[in-house]
């Protein structure tokens, strides 16, 4: 019978964790008023099989909650209902990372608190909608070009949420440099226009990423700090641009200076996407010394298979996490993989599509 390492325990950081299979941050927006609740509790003890929970991204302030119902970190009642989820989840054995997603430019006001604003590097709109829960999809606006203090600003709120992470009990950070949100905006030249130490060249452009990353791993510790990357996601309005190799390298390197535990690097071919090209992989594989985290479009014997190859250590599922709240026992024991996924579901307020998706435990013995 094979052995399967994706089964094998592994330290990230100061982290142990039982297994290599990572939940991937996924958006559900059941967090009424922007506050951790009972559901979300309920939603993450289910999934407590796997090796490592990234949260769902969580805004370190007012100003990064973009989406209907996202939760936030920034407030103290926001920090004790996340405490309920880390117990319940440690109370199974379970490790669980928060995901800090500050959304910059993707936003919407109505989805904001009123003295909030929607900051972005340069005043460069996106295309696209956003779903507002008071009247529906409207255009994404024109973000605020952030000053030099709202920079500084920001990356204070990123310091605190993370801070606060550690009060709630998280086992560390993860933070959100993908999808075209506010880290990621920095990187691209094409949301990024600005003509100051923080725009024009690859280093300047990383700057504000490397100034976040290091400032949250000085406050909390580098064993206890990850980054999620996307190169070539086209996300929220973010199209390639011609240097985006060597941003990736350059932002690597630098990543594998400050010593941080883990880069969590996300593909979504699997829904569409361009994929990120075998070669950026193996580049960040080898200018990175610590953890890497691979995520897209994986299953059972495909995620073994490049865990084996050592292109990574540790493989993240998304989707099959959600109607498969047992996903580690149904690998482990080859059990079938539920096949009902309601997508009409994914971003609804209650328990439908959500909690409701039984193990297989249960389903044999209905």
């Amino acid at each position: 019978m094979k052995t399967y390492e994706l089964f094998t325990s592994k330290k990230v950081g100061v982290i142990e964790i039982k297994n290599r299979i990572v939940m991937a941050p996924m958006t559900r927006c059941r967090a009424i008023d922007n506050v951790p609740n009972e559901l979300m509790m309920e939603y993450y003890n289910q999934r407590s099989n796997a090796g490592l929970i990234i949260t769902e991204g969580t805004s370190p302030s007012p100003n990064g909650l973009g989406y209907a119902r996202i939760p936030g970190i920034f407030s103290e009642l926001q920090v004790k209902g996340w405490k309920k989820i880390t117990t319940a989840v440690h109370s199974n054995g379970g490790k669980i990372i928060v995901q800090l997603m500050h959304s910059g430019r993707i936003s919407h006001p109505l989805n904001m608190h009123k003295d909030a604003h929607i900051l972005a590097p340069s005043a460069v709109k996106a295309a696209g909608q956003m779903w507002t829960d008071i009247k529906g999809l409207q255009d994404f606006v024109v973000p605020k070009e952030m000053t030099p203090q709202e920079i500084l600003h920001a990356r204070t709120e990123y310091v605190a949420a993370a801070e606060n992470a550690l009060f709630a009990g998280f086992d560390g950070v993860e933070l959100h440099s993908a999808n075209g949100y506010l880290l990621e905006e920095f990187l691209s030249p094409v949301s990024n226009t600005r003509t100051d130490s923080y725009g024009g060249s690859i280093e300047n452009r990383c700057r504000f990423v490397i100034e976040v990353v290091a400032a949250v791993a000085n406050a909390i510790g580098k064993e206890k700090t990850g980054i999620r990357l996307s190169p070539y996601g086209v996300a929220s309005d973010m199209p390639h641009y011609p240097e985006i190799d060597e941003t990736y390298d350059y932002l690597s390197k630098e990543l594998n200076k400050l010593d941080i535990a883990y880069i969590h690097l996300v593909d979504h071919s699997a829904m569409g996407a361009p994929p990120v090209p075998l070669e950026i992989k193996k580049m960040i594989r080898q200018n990175f010394k610590n953890t890497l985290i691979l995520c897209g479009g994986y299953d059972k014997e495909s995620a073994e298979a490049v865990i084996e190859s050592r292109l990574t250590d540790l493989v993240a599922f998304g989707r099959p996490f959600i109607n498969n709240p047992d996903l580690v026992e149904r690998f482990k024991n080859n059990w079938p993989l539920s096949e009902d996924l309601n997508m009409d579901l994914f971003y609804t307020a209650d328990e439908k599509g959500y909690t409701d998706y039984p193990p297989h435990k249960v389903l044999q013995n209905i």
